[in-house]
């Protein structure tokens, strides 16, 4: 075997391995808000790195996927077979949904609607019903779950799947393209600052309360997210926002005081799923109104110099 072949496969091998660690360490962060049986959480983070792996790597890391669902899963799991049918679930679900993504020319830098709307309905909603259906089906014929709790054990597994791709991809894909920004004026840092500060502030005042009316109290600061730094701020401020929501919801703290876990997780879900919604397409809006602005301008140089170019000849010929 060439050194050339060697170092390929062991680079793979690498990477596969770091996907599987980024998997568990991920899956064990998810857990610790678990809603449902000690595995089903309303933010599964696996799932959005599992994605942004293989939309990043390609195929050749879905062993590290599958590695880091058994190893997740081991402990937890009623019994080894069923197991095995719930890491092939979690292993299926992010790779149809690549290959979903894929086949609708998907672009990593989510610089167009398109682009979001296959992210959300593909990657999202589409790819994740095979983990939340195999794996909530594993688990009633494995007598660990009743027949009667599959549906609202499904609802919860698909949501937090989705969430996972809806919050979690977006803000990876984000972080691998991040650069210093070395031109950015004092004025940018400020803004960045205080829109963190205040999303941080709105986030956590909407989730103390009682009153469900102020969690629309993060959306003004999704808004200038998106219109001022595009996805690199509305990915980050909708990952923040979720995050800190879940962890309202499982202390059935603020707005999920006093709630059965159905009334809890339809008002977290949808809140969530604004959330991320609503961030990623205007940034996505945004970012193509910005390109289509700048394409525009470039038409307009070109034009000027080909009218500058051109006129002198035209004086020439009327002397």
């Amino acid at each position: 075997m060439r050194k050339a072949e060697i170092g390929r496969y062991g680079s793979a091998a690498l990477w596969i391995l770091a996907v599987a660690a980024a998997y568990y360490g991920s899956a064990r962060l998810g857990l610790l808000q678990q809603l449902v049986r000690g595995q089903v959480t309303p933010l599964w983070p696996p799932t959005g790195v599992a994605l942004a792996g293989l939309l990043v790597l390609g195929l050749r890391i879905w062993p590290g996927i599958a590695l880091g669902a058994l190893l997740v899963n081991a402990s937890i799991g009623p019994s080894p077979l069923a197991v095995l049918a719930i890491v092939a679930g979690n292993t299926l679900a992010p790779v149809c949904a690549y290959l979903l993504l894929r086949r609708a020319k998907f672009r990593d830098e989510l610089d167009r609607l398109r682009d979001v709307l296959a992210l959300i309905f593909l990657g999202a909603l589409a790819g994740m019903l095979i983990s939340s259906t195999v794996g909530s089906g594993v688990l009633v014929l494995a007598g660990a779950l009743q027949a009667s709790n599959f549906w609202p054990t499904w609802s919860v597994w698909w949501t937090g799947d989705a969430m996972g791709v809806l919050v979690v991809t977006p803000f990876l894909l984000v972080l691998r393209r991040a650069r210093w920004p070395r031109h950015a004026g004092l004025s940018r840092w400020i803004e960045a600052v205080a829109l963190a500060l205040g999303t941080l502030f709105a986030t956590i005042l909407a989730t103390s309360t009682t009153s469900s009316a102020l969690l629309f109290l993060v959306f003004p600061f999704l808004i200038w997210a998106a219109f001022r730094f595009q996805l690199a701020g509305a990915a980050p401020c909708a990952l923040g926002v979720s995050t800190l929501a879940i962890l309202a919801a499982a202390r059935e703290a603020g707005p999920f005081a006093g709630q059965d876990l159905f009334a809890s997780m339809v008002t977290l879900q949808a809140f969530n799923g604004t959330t991320a919604l609503m961030a990623l397409l205007l940034a996505a809006v945004i970012t193509e109104r910005n390109e289509t602005h700048e394409e525009l301008a470039r038409v307009c140089t070109r034009l000027a110099e080909m009218v500058a170019f051109i006129e002198p000849r035209s004086d020439s010929n009327d002397g």
